[in-house]
């Protein structure tokens, strides 16, 4: 792990701005290669199917049985009716298609979308690495880290996974990278527990005591980071080398089902122009919700 004296000073200064608003986080990737289909390998005969009736298209999603919350959750709320007529609100090209938010439910074009939900949140239901974000997995948005530090989900709103494909040259790149900010944000955290101490040295110029402990908060950082690496499962290297997801959201949030069928409707909302903050300029809803096995 590399600690820099920018990043040493940054950690005596920095103040961390909670954002609220459930979302996936977003980033600006460019595809390389056209889209691919969802290569299904598993057997979902013992899972529940919902079909999401939507304004472009059927799109059948089986629902993991080792997320029982998010599974019986997102029963109940299709079964009472909550997904019936909500927008797809939030759409970005190869990264991912969200909707759930009952606030969209005919709502005007210049309404800001995103916050809605039932009036509850559930509890994260990480099973990673068995379920992560390949194209077309199904996982539940949630609040970030900075306010919400148990991940929980949000009660109703979900992301379908596009993504792109990613050589292995990238996908270990991308492993360094999510490795160094692992650390960045443990060391950070170790730090802000001796900001009195950092702030008193650092007023008396003691450079010393400074450096003896960013020293021993170096040696701890790389101690708790080793009991949990940033690594990709061959599973996951061939999923995102192939068909491709967005590998950044792994572990972060709960992955509670995927597409069986219907991912080309997914391809079209993808596809679609949009607007202020990532909404459709013409309006794609959930005409209705429904279990099918």
């Amino acid at each position: 792990m590399k600690i820099n004296n920018k990043l040493w000073i940054g950690v005596i200064t920095l103040m961390f701005l909670a954002i609220g608003g459930y979302c996936a986080v977003a980033i600006n990737a460019q595809s390389t290669t056209k889209d691919a289909p969802v290569t299904m390998k598993n057997d979902f005969s013992a899972n529940t199917h919902v079909i999401l009736e939507t304004s472009l298209g059927n799109i059948e999603i089986a629902l993991y049985n080792e997320t029982p919350q998010h599974r019986d959750n997102f029963i109940k709320l299709v079964n009472n009716g909550t997904y019936n007529g909500v927008l797809f609100h939030r759409v970005i090209k190869d990264f991912m298609i969200q909707t759930g938010d009952p606030d969209s439910k005919n709502a005007l074009a210049d309404t800001f979308l995103g916050a809605g939900g039932p009036g509850y949140d559930l509890p994260a239901e990480i099973v990673y690495p068995k379920y992560f974000h390949k194209r077309g997995a199904l996982a539940a948005a949630r609040q970030g880290d900075e306010v919400n530090p148990e991940r929980k989900s949000s009660g109703s709103q979900f992301y379908i996974v596009t993504g792109r494909r990613f050589s292995e040259y990238q996908l270990n790149g991308m492993i360094e990278r999510l490795a160094n900010q692992a650390q960045s944000k443990i060391f950070n955290s170790l730090a802000q527990q001796h900001a009195g101490e950092i702030s008193q040295w650092q007023a008396l110029g003691d450079t010393v005591s400074l450096n003896n402990l960013r020293d021993s908060l170096i040696a701890k950082t790389q101690q708790i980071y080793a009991s949990s690496p940033v690594k990709f499962t061959p599973e996951q290297i061939a999923a995102y080398s192939t068909v491709g997801g967005t590998p950044h959201l792994d572990g972060q949030y709960t992955v509670f089902g995927e597409v069986i069928a219907g991912m080309d409707i997914v391809d079209r909302i993808q596809n679609v122009t949009t607007g202020t903050h990532d909404r459709p300029v013409d309006d794609i809803k959930i005409i209705s919700a429904r279990i099918v096995k």
